[in-house]
């Protein structure tokens, strides 16, 4: 078989595999997602011993059962500060922010100097080379004011997306942010549509929009406790930085049907583990080398595929 220019500028071998690094949290629910992620995932992961996973993923349990006992209502005790007086005029104008607004609809919100070590982690992993990519962005010596924007922007270039059709009524959306996701369908007035190409006069458009989310740093407060619900990556970042506190939207829940607004389903279908064990995980935990297991996997993608059907009858009403 006839080798191609890349396999012969690689003296015949095949190029290599996009990767990217990740950091797990071992020792937490469930050792059978981890066995799945390293098969599946992980570059040479099918590879692996899986008795020698379990004995990694045990000994971080155990590391973990050690930190219930030392570390017990640690996460009952999380600072959730007031911002410096100097940044209220940034907090009130994001408040007026569209994105900010449609965001955070519906439960009390408010911006505070949240303390990172000690917000609960319910995301398996986080990207340190998307980290470090964050960092750079940040700079050496950042204000409070390049804080707070960093953590709660406002303008920002969105990741790079691909749209393409795959069939006569299924279209595929590509993006390799984790924050790509589809928006809530709309009905649309034709005549606000610019360019839009129809055979005949439109009386409506159902519109499916594709893209990011808010991007705001953001945790959900039950009681005492912060739980970190987006922005995982940056505050990683400022956590590994040496920050202490950082800005961060804080929504208010009481009761769980209130945290099924706010929080993910995973955070949802497990309420107690997060907000009431002694000692659940912490964004702390990525660094910690005998919970944070660093992970070369290949580098994901997030699609969105969205498909068409309609239906056209023509009857006497009942």
């Amino acid at each position: 078989m006839k080798k191609s220019a890349s396999q012969q500028a690689r003296g015949g071998e095949p190029p290599a595999e996009a990767h990217e690094e990740l950091v797990w949290l071992l020792g937490q629910p469930h050792l059978a997602d981890y066995l799945e992620f390293v098969r599946d995932k992980v570059i040479g992961g099918s590879a692996q011993d899986p008795r020698a996973l379990a004995d990694e993923w045990r000994s971080a349990n155990d590391h973990y059962h050690a930190l219930e006992v030392d570390e017990a209502g640690i996460a009952d005790s999380a600072e959730c500060l007031p911002l410096p007086k100097a940044l209220n005029p940034l907090a009130k104008a994001l408040g007026r922010y569209p994105y900010y607004r449609d965001t955070y609809d519906t439960l009390p919100t408010e911006i505070r100097m949240v303390e990172l070590s000690k917000l609960i982690a319910s995301q398996s992993s986080v990207s340190p080379g998307f980290s470090g990519e964050l960092k750079a962005k940040l700079g050496r010596q950042p204000t409070d004011e390049d804080l707070f924007r960093f953590c709660l922007p406002t303008e920002r270039p969105p990741p790079p997306a691909q749209a393409r059709r795959v069939g006569s009524n299924r279209w595929l959306f590509t993006s390799e942010s984790t924050d790509f996701r589809l928006h809530r369908t709309q009905l649309l007035d034709p005549m606000k549509i610019v360019e839009l190409a129809t055979f005949g006069p439109a009386s409506h458009v159902l519109a499916f929009p594709v893209g990011f989310g808010s991007n705001f740093l953001s945790v959900v407060k039950s009681d005492n406790r912060l739980l970190l619900q987006n922005g995982y990556h940056r505050a990683y970042t400022l956590l590994a930085a040496g920050f202490t506190h950082a800005p961060a939207v804080v929504q208010t829940v009481t009761r769980k049907d209130e945290l099924a607004v706010a929080a993910n389903e995973e955070v949802v279908a497990n309420a107690a583990f997060y907000f009431l064990s002694a000692r659940p995980p912490l964004l702390r935990d990525y660094l910690d080398p005998k919970i944070g297991k660093r992970l070369k996997v290949r580098r994901m993608v997030t699609s969105i595929e969205i498909e068409v059907k309609t239906r056209v009858s023509t009857d006497y009403p009942a």
